[in-house]
């Protein structure tokens, strides 16, 4: 499969996802903050609450999973020995690639997700406070982050955490080595044609949105730097010709809601997008900044705020406000709650967490059927009857986790849209 994406919104056709696992279960109170997040989820309860999701997605688009597309990848010896040199590296376990090479393919795909145990054969491990020689991918049912798609290529993240960058590593070996995938990867880490390495670069796909196939939205915060984005101008330069269009969006830094541009705004319909609205219209000094790529020349500006800069652009989308409009208190809890985070399966088609009934009921007010996603998955509801909708899936505990139906999922193939 050809990846390609060239929207947001175009008909999802081949997606992503990782059902959360052990690696989930094996944080503490004591380890969360380092594995980024703010409480420890209920493995049992999350884990129903995804499969929902995963459901919902069977139903509307071929669906792989990162274990399974791994699994497949180690059974090549090139593969399995590029990217256990790498993650071993990386992690500082010399020698252990050799020893990790041993297993099976499916049992070595486990191990590099779920985490590989510290064995306490030497002092030093007798002493140490790790459970973990290499620790889990606490965050990769979080899928979007570690690859995301650009036109027909796959961009890699290069993650913000250290404890995240296995995620991509990953996610590369994935998109160069199975044999489902034809594209080309780019990587921060690996500047090709003359682009110069920048430590400093960070890009995370929860940042970076697909408005057009030559539009492009990213936020900068505390995942994705400046340094990340000038990686991706940098790649437009020299391999898109015509006029191309970044804008970017800075982020603030405080509260952690406010981790990716995903979390405040998010493309639903050739004519709507979810907004929430204290971070995209409110008076504040975070910027937005208009990049303008013409052959190879780039100019840049200030504009409003992202949708007045798409309408500039032949992109007029209406904002629907993330909580609603009649309480700024009910707009910031929900938005903590990935309120502004939707994945469209397909213009005006839209995939959510139920517990946002503020949010759903401001998309209903738009003309969105709100169709719950039981009712979908046996077959009750057929989202061809409806022009807009919104599939609303159970996330009492997943959202706890700090993200939504976009945070989950890694489309990598989607049809084009008719502007």
């Amino acid at each position: 499969m050809q990846t390609n994406i060239n929207s947001e919104i175009g008909k999802l056709e081949g997606v992503i996802i990782h059902p959360p696992g052990s690696e989930v279960e094996n944080m503490t109170p004591e380890n969360a903050e380092r594995a980024l997040y703010s409480d420890i989820l209920n493995l049992s309860i999350a884990s129903q609450e995804y499969a929902q999701l995963a459901q919902v997605l069977e139903k509307i688009s071929k669906v792989f999973t990162i274990k399974e597309l791994l699994a497949d990848i180690l059974d090549n010896n090139a593969a399995k020995d590029e990217l256990l040199q790498r993650i071993c590296n990386h992690e500082c376990v010399t020698g252990m690639d050799e020893k990790l090479a041993r297993n099976s393919s499916e049992t070595l795909a486990n191990l590099l997700i779920e985490g590989v145990l510290l064995e306490r054969n030497n002092l030093t491990n007798y002493l140490s406070n790790e459970k973990f020689l290499m620790r889990p991918l606490h965050n990769l049912f979080f899928t979007r982050d570690s690859a995301m798609g650009m036109n027909g290529n796959m961009l890699i993240g290069r993650m913000a955490n250290p404890v995240r960058e296995r995620e991509a590593m990953i996610s590369e070996a994935i998109f160069n080595y199975h044999p489902l995938f034809e594209t080309t990867t780019l990587n921060p880490l690996k500047p090709q044609n003359g682009i110069p390495f920048d430590n400093k670069a960070t890009l995370e796909g929860g940042d970076f949105q697909v408005i057009r196939d030559d539009i492009y939205v990213i936020g900068t915060g505390m995942r994705t730097t400046t340094q990340g984005i000038d990686f991706v101008i940098e790649n437009i330069k020299q391999h898109k010709n015509g006029i191309h269009h970044l804008i970017v969006q800075e982020l603030p830094s405080q509260p952690e809601s406010f981790i990716h541009l995903d979390m405040v705004f998010t493309n639903l319909n050739t004519d709507e997008c979810m907004v929430y609205e204290p971070v995209v219209y409110g008076l504040s000094r975070y910027k937005t900044i208009y990049i303008r790529i013409d052959n190879g020349k780039v100019k840049i500006s200030e504009k409003p705020n992202i949708p007045e800069a798409l309408k500039q652009l032949g992109i007029d989308l209406k904002p629907i406000t993330c909580g609603g409009k009649k309480d700024p208190w009910t707009q910031e809890r929900e938005q903590w709650h990935s309120g502004a985070n939707f994945l469209a399966f397909a213009p005006g088609k839209i995939i959510g967490y139920e517990r946002n009934v503020n949010t759903l009921e401001e998309l209903n007010n738009n003309g969105y059927e709100i169709i719950k996603a039981v009712d979908f998955i046996d077959g009750k509801v057929n989202v061809d009857d409806y022009n807009k909708c919104v599939v609303s899936i159970a996330g009492s505990e997943l959202a706890r986790g700090g993200g939504g139906a976009r945070c989950m999922t890694m489309p990598f193939k989607r049809a084009a849209v008719n502007w």
